[in-house]
Formats: C-alpha cells, sequence, structure tokens
C-alpha cells in the first residue's frame, strides 16, 4: 500500500484543489442571470429549432473527416519514425516508405474523387 501513498495522496490534493476552485468561484464570481446569459451561445445567431432528430449532415461533412483521421493517423505513425530514425535502419525506412505510398495513394484518389475542392 505504502507504493500507492503519494499516487492517493496527489490525487487527494488534486480533488481538493477542484473542489476549492468551484467554492471560490461560487462565492467570488457575479450573479448576474438573465434570458440572455442562460441561453446556449449561438455566435450571436438567434437559435433555430431543429427536426426532432436533429438535423442532417451532408455527405461531405463526413469526407473531411474522414480526410482529416487519414492525416492524422498519418503523423501519429510518422513522428516515432522520426525520433527513432538512426535505431531503425533500412527496416524502418522500408516500412515508412510502404506507408507513405499507402497514404499518397489514398490522398490522389481523394484528390481525383474532388474532395479536396472546398464549395
Amino acid at each position: 500500500m505504502e507504493l500507492y501513498t503519494p499516487i492517493l495522496v496527489l490525487g487527494g490534493l488534486a480533488a481538493a484543489f477542484a473542489l476549492f476552485s468551484l467554492f471560490a468561484a461560487h462565492i467570488a464570481g457575479p450573479r448576474r442571470y438573465n434570458r440572455a446569459k442562460l441561453e446556449p451561445y449561438e455566435c450571436g445567431i438567434e437559435p433555430t429549432p431543429q427536426p426532432s432528430g436533429g438535423g442532417r449532415f451532408t455527405v461531405k461533412y463526413y469526407l473531411t473527416a474522414m480526410l482529416f483521421i487519414i492525416f492524422d493517423i498519418e503523423i501519429i505513425f510518422l513522428y516515432p519514425w522520426a525520433v527513432h530514425l538512426d535505431a531503425l535502419g533500412l527496416f524502418g525506412l522500408i516500412a515508412v516508405v510502404l506507408f507513405l505510398v499507402n497514404v499518397s495513394i489514398a490522398y490522389a484518389y481523394e484528390w481525383r474523387r474532388g474532395g479536396l475542392e472546398w464549395d
């Protein structure tokens, strides 16, 4: 149990700080509520009622999200390779080249299909 004592103490300090911060904000903060402050923030645009299903997103939204995921995963895999370039040697170089070829094919396909055109 003594191995976990520092972790428990740190967790207790974090919880105490969080509770103290909430209490201090409640005591010291202003209490001037009005109709505008109680509404959800919509960038100055009056909120409009949504259909019961929550509305529909266009397919372009999902294609953009998938593009983000593809390039995000590419960076996640390239960063460790760049950090340990010396230790990986020729095997690491070949693996990364194959990975980049694979991602480049996906990028070229998306480019040819018009996925990078922002209308």
